[in-house]
């Protein structure tokens, strides 16, 4: 199996940590340590897959029996862990985002520039059956040039529980968008294959997090306490991004809005277009033709339920670390454009104007100065 004789180190134990540690279990890779700053959580996490765990990632990291580290603790601590295992020789996989802000993602990337380590960065539904059924068709130029996608990432009430960290700005460095509107703009970016952008414009709401009487159906936010609570970050946000070959990206994404819940996704192409959900199995093809008459085609096309994006993910880090290949997707790189892009629309909302991407260094010495 392509994981075989590599060990994987998960620092952060829950949901998260525990679905990776499953798929890289079934794809032939030991688990072999984890860490969490909760005892019951390296308890649990012990029991299930007999591992060595420690409190912090620092003696992680250092234990020979890891060969890769996946990240998948707040945002926030993204960059001293990544650094530390990338310094420390070890591959590493970071979910999403690369970090909280811009600067913290930058060095990250830095390091990983300087590391013989593989890193990647978790943008699981890029590997979804509906993607993969989308590049293959788009290979074969059915679609024509892509001209514009639209991405929608919206609940109509889904804020996570206030006062946890997704709602700190200090750990999370955002909130909707940081959260689940960058897996609708990466893969935004990736349908587009990352073109150069020329302008960021957006808009950023808080609107229900800090209502006393907040509405909740579903129980999605468990005790809701608006005074008790920190809610200091976004819970939606609406983008429009133009790239200098005439591509756009319209982008809606949203903890709680008064609209229906959407995670549809749709790309237009002078030929033809395409339409799914962000992370389906399925898609649908959206075509005219003048064959016999002039009349619409819509194809439905239909994929391979086992084909998860969290596996096949999974699957191209271990491979790549197998390999020694360099990897050919999720890239440091392409994650750090989807970061400066979040930074742009962040800019652009306290602004109110439109912007462009900051140059790398420049923001940094920016910040560093504002800081």
């Amino acid at each position: 199996m392509i994981g075989s004789g590599i060990g994987v180190g998960i620092v952060g134990l829950g949901g998260m940590g525990h679905l990776h540690a499953r798929s890289v279990t079934d794809l032939g890779a030991d688990v072999v340590a984890g860490a969490d700053l909760v005892a019951e959580q390296r308890d649990r996490f012990a029991d299930e897959f007999g591992a060595k765990t420690y409190e912090t990632h620092e003696n992680l990291v250092v234990d020979d029996a890891v060969d890769a580290v996946i990240v998948t603790t707040p945002n926030r601590f993204h960059e001293p862990i990544a650094v530390d295992a990338l310094e420390a020789g070890r591959h590493v996989l970071v979910e999403k985002p690369l970090a909280h802000n811009l600067e913290s993602a930058e060095r990250i990337a830095a390091t990983a520039a300087r590391s013989d380590g593989v890193c990647m960065v978790g943008f699981h539904n890029r590997h979804a059956a509906s993607m993969a059924m989308f590049e293959e068709q788009d290979a074969r130029g059915r679609f024509g040039d892509l001209t514009h996608v639209e991405a929608n990432y919206v609940r109509r009430r889904g804020v996570p529980g206030p006062g946890s960290w997704f709602t700190d700005p200090d750990l999370a460095g955002g909130g909707a968008l940081l959260d689940i509107g960058v897996h609708a703009l990466d893969l935004a970016l990736y349908a587009l294959n990352f073109p150069e952008i020329t302008e960021v414009s957006g808009v950023t709401r808080t609107t229900f997090g800090t209502r006393e009487e907040y509405a909740d159906p579903d129980g999605f936010g468990d005790n809701w306490d608006a005074e008790a609570e920190t809610y200091e970050v976004d819970d939606s946000v609406s983008a429009f991004i133009r790239t200098t070959d005439g591509q756009t990206i319209s982008l809606e994404a949203a903890w709680a809005t008064n609209r229906e819940e959407s995670m549809d996704f749709r790309i237009r192409g002078t030929e033809g277009g395409a339409q799914f959900d962000i992370g389906d199995t399925d898609m649908r093809i959206l075509e005219a033709g003048t064959i016999g008459c002039d009349h619409y085609a819509d194809v439905s096309l239909t994929g391979d339920p086992s084909l998860t994006g969290y596996t096949q993910q999974d699957e191209e880090f271990l491979r790549a670390i197998a390999t020694g290949a360099t990897p050919e997707t999720n890239t440091i790189e392409e994650a750090l454009t989807v970061q400066r892009v979040i930074d742009a629309i962040y800019r652009s909302s306290e602004t109110g104007r439109a912007t462009q991407l900051a140059e790398p260094e420049s923001e940094v010495e920016r910040r560093t100065r504002i800081n």
